[in-house]
C-alpha cells in the first residue's frame, strides 16, 4: 500500500494544484467580470454568418472550403515539426522526401490561388 501511495503521489498533487487552479480561475472570473452586457455582444452569431428562424436558408459554402484549406495547411506544419526537430539525426532520403512533399503541397496551393477558391467576396 505504501509503494503505491508512493507512486500515485504526484499524480494526486498534480490533480488538486489542477482543480484548485481551475476553480480559483473560475471563481477570480466571477467576481472581476465586468456585467455590461451588450446586444450586439450578447447575440447569436455562428458558422460566419448570423442566425435566422429558417434553418433551410442559403449560405456561402467558401466559408466552409476556406476552413477546410486551412485544416490541411495546418497539417503541414504539424508534419514540419517533428521532422525539423529531429533534422541532424535524418538522413538525405529523409530530407529528400520532405522537400518532395512540400513541394506538393506549394503546387497544390498555387492551384487554390490561381482557381481562386482562397478568395472570400
Amino acid at each position: 500500500m505504501d509503494i503505491l501511495l508512493r507512486e500515485y503521489l504526484p499524480i494526486l498533487i498534480f490533480l488538486a494544484i489542477a482543480v484548485g487552479l481551475g476553480l480559483v480561475l473560475i471563481l477570480a472570473a466571477v467576481v472581476i467580470a465586468v456585467r455590461n452586457p451588450d446586444p450586439e455582444k450578447v447575440s447569436a452569431y455562428e458558422c460566419g454568418f448570423n442566425a435566422f428562424d429558417d434553418a433551410r436558408m442559403k449560405f456561402d459554402v467558401r466559408f466552409y472550403l476556406v476552413s477546410i484549406l486551412f485544416i490541411i495547411f495546418d497539417l503541414e506544419v504539424a508534419f514540419l515539426f517533428p521532422w525539423a526537430v529531429a533534422f541532424q539525426n535524418l538522413s538525405d532520403v529523409a530530407f529528400w522526401s520532405m522537400m518532395t512533399f512540400l513541394a506538393e503541397l506549394t503546387l497544390g496551393f498555387a492551384y487554390l490561388w490561381k482557381k481562386g477558391a482562397l478568395e472570400w467576396a
